[in-house]
This record gives C-alpha cells, sequence and structure tokens, in this order.
C-alpha cells in the first residue's frame, strides 16, 4: 500500500475547477490559501482542501475542510494510519460513529460511474464536489435541512447559477443523500423554484438568412439537423449504415465502438424528407468511404458543429448568441406538430420517455396570419 498522502485545495481556475497542490512555508507549514497552478503560486481563498491517496490501484480523496492547519494535521494522521496498516497494526480509520460524508459521497460516485454514461458521471462529481464545498458537516448522518438550503444558497449567490440549473444540482444532491440511506430531509418548499420557459425555436425568415450564408457542406450539415430532430451526439455517432435512403428512415442506435448510447437508452427511427435523401445521396459520394456522416478530418468524431454553426449566423449578420444545436431539434418538433403530425409519433421521433416533453412544443403560431386574426378580433 502506498503511505503517500497528498494534499491539495479545489479551486476555480479559468480553465474550470482544479485540484492544486498547496504551497509549503520555509518551514514545511501549509501556507494557507496558497496553490500551485501549472507551477505557478497562486492565492485561491475559495474552495476546500482534500487529502488523497492510493489503496492499490484506486485513488481516494476525502474533503478536510477549509482550514489550511487543520487540513495538514489530517493529512499528517492520514499518513500514520497507512503506515500503521502496512506494519500490520490494526487502526481505526475515524474516531466515533457514522460515516464520513466524503467517503459516502466517493462510494455513490463509484457507482455512478458503473452505471451512467461519461457526461453524466462528470455532472454528478462536479456537483457533489460542490456540495462537499459548501457542506461544513464531516459525517454523512450529520447532513440537514439547512446544509441542503445553505447548498441552494452557495450555487445561487456565490456561482450565479441559473435558478434551473440550481434545481437540477439540488435534485442530485437530495439523490445522492437518498441512495446513502438518508431520506425526508427536505421539505416541498425549500426546492428551488424556476420558471419553465418554452422553447425556442427559429422562424423561417431567420433559416432562410441562416441557409443562404451556408456553404454547401454546411448546408447538408444543418438541413440533417433540422430535418431529423437528432440531438448533437446522435449526429456525431450517425453512420451510413444507420441510413435507409430507399425507404427514407434513419435509426440512431447504440454504438459500442464508440461507446455512444442514445439518450434514456432507447434506439428510434426518423422519417427523412426527400430533399434531404437528395442531399445525402450527394454528400456520400463526395466523402468516398466514410462510414461516419459527418466525420472529422482525422476521420473521427466531429466535436465542433456548434462552432461551425455560430460562425455561418455570424456571416448571415445573425445575432450568433441566439443561434445552438438544441434549437434545430426544437424547431424539427414544433414544425411537425404544427404540420398535424400526431404527438406520439412526435413523441417516438424524438426518443422522449414521456408526452409531457413533446407537449412542451405545441407552441402557438406567431405568423403574420394570426396577428391577422388578431387584429380583427379587435377591429
Amino acid at each position: 500500500m502506498n503511505k503517500e498522502v497528498n494534499l491539495t485545495k479545489r479551486v476555480r481556475t479559468p480553465d474550470g475547477p482544479r485540484y492544486c497542490p498547496v504551497v509549503l512555508s520555509a518551514n514545511g507549514r501549509v501556507k494557507p490559501d496558497w496553490v500551485l497552478v501549472d507551477g505557478r503560486e497562486e492565492r485561491h481563498p475559495e474552495g476546500s482542501y482534500y487529502i488523497e491517496w492510493y489503496e492499490g490501484s484506486k485513488r481516494i480523496r476525502r474533503s478536510v475542510g477549509k482550514d489550511a492547519a487543520s487540513a495538514s494535521a489530517q493529512r499528517h494522521r492520514q499518513e500514520q494510519m497507512l503506515a500503521s496498516k502496512n506494519a500490520g497494526i490494526k487502526v481505526i480509520d475515524e474516531p466515533g460513529d457514522g460515516t464520513l460524508l466524503a467517503d459516502a459521497v466517493n462510494t455513490y460516485l463509484d457507482n455512478i460511474k458503473l452505471t451512467r454514461k461519461p457526461k453524466t458521471d462528470a455532472a454528478y462529481r462536479a456537483t457533489l464536489d460542490d456540495f462537499l464545498e459548501s457542506c461544513r458537516k464531516q459525517k454523512l448522518e450529520d447532513v440537514d435541512r439547512h446544509d441542503l438550503l445553505q447548498f441552494a444558497a452557495h450555487l445561487r449567490d456565490r456561482e450565479k447559477l441559473a435558478p434551473r440549473t440550481v434545481a437540477n444540482k439540488f435534485g442530485l444532491v437530495v439523490s445522492f443523500l437518498k441512495a446513502s440511506g438518508r431520506t425526508g430531509i427536505v421539505q416541498r418548499g425549500d426546492w428551488p423554484r424556476y420558471t419553465e420557459d418554452e422553447p425556442e425555436i427559429y422562424e423561417r425568415e431567420d433559416l432562410d438568412k441562416f441557409f443562404n450564408a451556408c456553404d454547401k457542406d454546411e448546408r447538408v450539415m444543418f438541413e440533417f439537423f433540422l430535418m431529423t430532430g437528432m440531438r448533437e451526439q446522435e449526429v456525431q455517432h450517425a453512420e451510413w449504415g444507420d441510413v435507409n435512403l430507399s425507404r427514407g428512415v434513419i435509426a440512431v442506435r447504440y454504438k459500442p465502438e464508440y461507446g455512444f448510447n442514445p439518450k434514456t437508452y432507447r434506439g428510434r427511427e426518423i422519417p427523412i424528407p426527400n430533399k434531404l435523401i437528395a442531399s445525402l445521396k450527394r454528400w456520400k459520394a463526395k466523402l468516398n468511404g466514410s462510414t461516419l456522416i459527418f466525420p472529422a478530418k482525422n476521420g473521427g468524431t466531429d466535436g465542433h458543429f456548434l462552432r461551425y454553426c455560430k460562425a455561418v449566423a455570424n456571416r448571415a449578420g445573425l445575432n450568433e448568441s441566439d443561434w445552438w444545436l438544441h434549437k434545430f431539434r426544437s424547431t424539427f418538433a414544433t414544425t411537425a406538430l404544427r404540420s398535424g403530425v400526431d404527438l406520439r409519433t412526435v413523441q417516438a421521433w424524438m426518443g422522449h420517455t414521456d408526452l409531457a416533453s413533446t407537449m412542451r412544443y405545441l407552441k402557438p403560431a406567431r405568423s403574420q396570419a394570426v396577428r391577422e386574426k388578431v387584429n380583427a378580433m379587435f377591429a
């Protein structure tokens, strides 16, 4: 067993949160709030200290609070415990009863990593790291309602996160506590509230401007987003083997070679219009052998669709902040519903698990004809 225990601090950097080594003074003591970021000494008063060590090939990371002296003492204590274990001496890991909150988090995250997608795992990990930073309790059993309310305030006031994001992160922490045997902590009115905005869609006039600014390659790509309603990662991993041009459909499938699973783990088929079929036939002949429909230059998956989208919007004289990929998906769903396609069918095309998710796209029309009807009502 490795006897070395490292002391780090989780701080904010331009690249996001990082665990950075602490800085030691000439006498070997930890300099409060000072860490090494890419080899440079920087002062970071925010964040909590963590000790980390290895048990075999598994890294253990534990929150040890915000006080530098206390964190350093816990580091030395952990080193002594590891040395005793190596010598065959039985030790008690923590005085008193109960489970360390940081240990419960690590156990929970280990399970999430085994059962969820990497993106979901990263979201849970970042959220629970934020919770450990805001919560002053060391024991899982000591976490109470006040700690959760304080966490929501931390996200809202210090992190400046949007109300919906605060609510999502709050829910993740409640799920962690429930999985760890802590239930009934929050009351109904404790959940952060947010306004459910209706999905935004592109209007026909803006789409015309956008596609007029596209080159031939960009036009095929964004017609594909618009006319299939597929999610970004689904488009990234779409292959020619998923397309049946004679039937006019494309399938969304599990791709083990890429480690890709559709959201909600549901495959589905989506019909594609004749206009897109014709574009895809020309596009396939141009690619000459690629298995992916929209490969990167190196032949792998392309992760730059959003950048391409904003570049086109900028060339078209449109506000690029109003252009993002999921908005094509929203436009597809709303256009289908306005065209008379029934809710159940659109639900299947979108890959939604419940009808309520699809009903959000039942947006009222805002055409000139609607304006004329409103004006006529009060003529």
